[in-house]
């Protein structure tokens, strides 16, 4: 049994403009959103082994947020130019090439994309997912390199605002 989280960057800043959109940092909601969701997988007891991130400043802070709650090294974060934007595909590819010794992966990308991929994943569909959200399906398979989108079930759907 895998366990697949997908989480949307936090909230992030539009105040410099002259700012890429690669290069967006997380605003003062997305700082605070980041840390208590991942206290919040944990007081879950939701493991998370690997962290696969899009390299985009947003989603790769948001993943750093994530992996000092877990004491997870950031140097151990894995960055997958694929994931940013990232199309159906660039997931599938991502997630089957997750180290196999992982039982928990956690994928942190971007909306259109991410809320797309998720709806994808088993019978559950969502229509928006919000920054910092987190979407999770458990998958009955021995291997990533094994995923195939559609064969999920169901885990749990969480977000800052659920409370």
């Amino acid at each position: 049994m895998k366990t697949l989280l997908l989480i949307r960057h936090a909230k992030s800043s539009w105040d410099d403009i002259s700012l890429s959109d690669e290069e967006r940092p997380l605003n003062d909601r997305g700082k605070k959103n980041a840390p208590e969701m991942a206290k919040r997988l944990l007081k879950k007891h939701i493991a998370i082994d690997v962290i696969l991130s899009s390299p985009a400043k947003r989603a790769k802070t948001t993943a750093e947020y994530f992996a000092d709650e877990y004491d997870i090294k950031k140097k151990h974060i894995i960055l997958v130019p694929g994931l940013y934007m990232a199309s159906h595909d660039a997931f599938v590819k991502a997630i089957r090439e997750a180290p196999e010794d992982a039982k928990s992966i956690a994928v942190f990308s971007h909306n259109d994309g991410i809320t797309q991929f998720a709806s994808t994943l088993s019978e559950t569909r969502i229509n928006h997912m919000p920054t910092c959200s987190v979407f999770a399906v458990n998958l009955d398979i021995q291997n990533w390199s094994d995923f195939q989108p559609g064969q999920a079930k169901f885990y749990f759907f969480d977000y800052p605002k659920s409370l």
